[in-house]
């Protein structure tokens, strides 16, 4: 909890510099959290996870490639939510267990239409503790990008699934810049 709590407390940090208000500091506040964002998740744990099976059909060479397009795909997915963050309070609930290895941290954003539930399920790598996944008001971040991936593998080989997502993450660069 206390590694999530130092990354959740350095993206706020973030999200209110007076430095960066305002829409000319957007793009500014994009890149610095993103950094704290790489430190926080496992993109290849979280890319594993959201494959399933699928993982070994991809080559070492696609698998890093994909790994890239999916970091970028959810960057590009949540800035915008991030960006507008406006002075929500997080409160930290229990710690749960999942195993030797694993957890799962219980948050909630406090906000005015009530809390929402988001929780992070973390694993230890090492010594250190990394984010493999997100559940957001009951949701997996994995299991619905895992359905979602597993319909395109149904009709595309693993490079398809690579082509579709190149394209998709050029359009939300286009989008966002």
């Amino acid at each position: 909890m206390e590694t999530l709590k130092t990354h959740i407390d350095k993206i706020i940090e973030v999200l209110k510099d007076p430095a960066l208000a305002g829409d000319s500091g957007k793009q500014a506040k994009i890149e610095k959290i993103s950094r704290i964002t790489e430190d926080a998740f496992d993109f290849a744990e979280l890319s594993k996870r959201s494959l399933g099976q699928a993982w070994v059909q991809f080559s070492p060479q696609q698998q890093t490639e994909f790994v890239s397009l999916y970091k970028n795909l959810l960057k590009n997915a949540y800035a915008d939510k991030i960006v507008s963050y406006n002075n929500e309070k997080i409160e930290f609930g229990k710690e749960i267990p999942l195993s030797d290895t694993t957890a799962e941290i219980q948050t909630s954003i406090l906000t005015g239409a009530g809390p929402v539930p988001i929780n992070y399920r973390m694993f230890k790598n090492g010594d250190q503790w990394r984010v493999y996944d997100v559940v957001i008001e009951g949701v997996s971040l994995i299991n619905n990008y895992r359905t979602q991936f597993r319909e395109i593998l149904a009709k595309n080989t693993p490079q398809g699934l690579i082509e579709i997502l190149k394209k998709e993450v050029q359009e939300n660069t286009k989008t966002q810049g």
